[in-house]
């Protein structure tokens, strides 16, 4: 019976690992370990961190007043690995080469496979992986950039987005691989995604294409940005935290803060509104560049995210969008939840692990831009 099936999930994040215990769909707790940035000062990267990480959750999970001694599985975040399919996999030794190798970029998430592959050793049992971040299913016509050199990447919020297809395809009453979306994920990172038969066949790369956010700047014109990069003023490292971390709204208010910009805007200030707007209105327009992929013919918009909590920025978008269909708001997001019930799948039997890696469509040539 699934309510018998125990597992953990694992959550990486940049100065945090969150983890949860689930009993079939149900959480039995939630626990956030965080790090302080003095306590991370001491490792160069992630992966300095990790026996760190490793053990500060095997310690806190066990010491639990809830914890159990026997798990199902373990589930780990996926990070910029290959560019595969969307699934549930079980973690095996090429994944963690890739992880360990940064694949795509250095991300907290390349931790997630693994630590739940390590701490599985321990309890006896098998380590997965769900959407991960570098998922990959777009249609060919969607990798193509304008120039052969450059490919487009998939990287986007994958799981999330995912998770929240498929709540809507059950609030809907439609079957999940016949259901047409365009999601909206808006929080630190921003993802428009075009998700058909329960595959994103299109999207932005949420580290550096679509709307600028609250601290990332999105797609940004070539040309200026090229003479930027060249002027000598800035090094790489300067120009990559332009694009991600310093971009968006910190580049303009000085904040990464949405509630705060909102805040601002409400009392008066008039750039903070503008630059508010701003994003919004770039959301849209993203919002229909999608609707074109789909012609037009799709369920409904989902807007998700730790921003579709805000009424303001809801009812600003929709002031936009509303003509394009059906809108459905699912404010936040439930990670953990959406690890677990991957593998709740599985251990249910109501689908397969897949073999990591499972390519979908591909271009000619696939290539990394550095």
């Amino acid at each position: 019976m699934s309510n018998s099936f125990y597992i953990l999930a694992i959550n990486p994040g940049s100065t945090s690992n969150k983890i949860g215990l689930f009993k079939g769909c149900d959480k039995v707790f939630e626990l956030t370990i965080r790090h302080s940035r003095e306590e991370l000062a001491p490792f160069k990267g992630i992966w300095d961190q990790y026996e760190f990480r490793y053990k500060t959750i095997s310690e806190e999970f066990k010491k639990h007043p809830d914890t159990v001694d026997h798990l199902d599985a373990i589930v780990g975040r996926g990070g910029l690995i290959k560019p595969i399919i969307s699934g549930t996999y079980e973690v095996n030794e090429e994944m963690m080469q890739d992880a360990k190798n940064n694949y795509q970029g250095e991300h907290a998430s390349n931790l997630g496979c693994v630590l739940a592959h390590d701490l599985a050793k321990e309890y006896g049992c098998k380590a997965y992986i769900v959407d991960p971040t570098s998922t990959c299913e777009f249609q060919r016509l969607s990798f193509y950039s304008g120039h052969p050199l450059i490919t487009r990447h998939a990287i986007a919020h994958a799981l999330n987005i995912h998770a929240i297809a498929r709540k809507a395809s059950q609030d809907l009453g439609i079957p999940y691989n016949k259901s047409r979306f365009i999601v909206v994920h808006c929080g630190g990172g921003i993802t428009v995604a075009s998700v058909v038969g329960g595959k994103m066949i299109d999207n932005n790369d949420a580290t550096c294409e679509g709307p600028f956010t609250p601290e990332r700047s999105g797609s940004m014109p070539l040309i200026p940005f090229t003479n930027l990069c060249f002027s000598g003023k800035y090094t790489q490292s300067q120009i990559k935290k332009m694009i991600m971390g310093e971009g968006g709204f910190v580049a303009y208010l000085g904040t990464n803060s949405a509630v705060k910009v909102e805040e601002m805007a409400k009392s008066g200030d008039a750039a903070a509104l503008e630059v508010y707007q701003a994003m919004v209105y770039q959301i849209a327009k993203d919002i229909g560049s999608q609707a074109t992929v789909q012609k037009g013919n799709y369920d409904a918009i989902l807007i998700t995210g730790g921003l579709a909590y805000s009424d303001y920025f809801i009812d600003s978008l929709s002031e936009r969008i509303s003509f394009l269909g059906k809108i459905l708001r699912y404010p936040g997001e439930d990670e953990l939840g959406a690890l677990a019930g991957g593998v709740l799948r599985i251990l249910e039997g109501s689908e397969k692990a897949l073999s990591y890696p499972q390519f979908g469509e591909r271009p000619p040539e696939w290539k990394f831009a550095t």
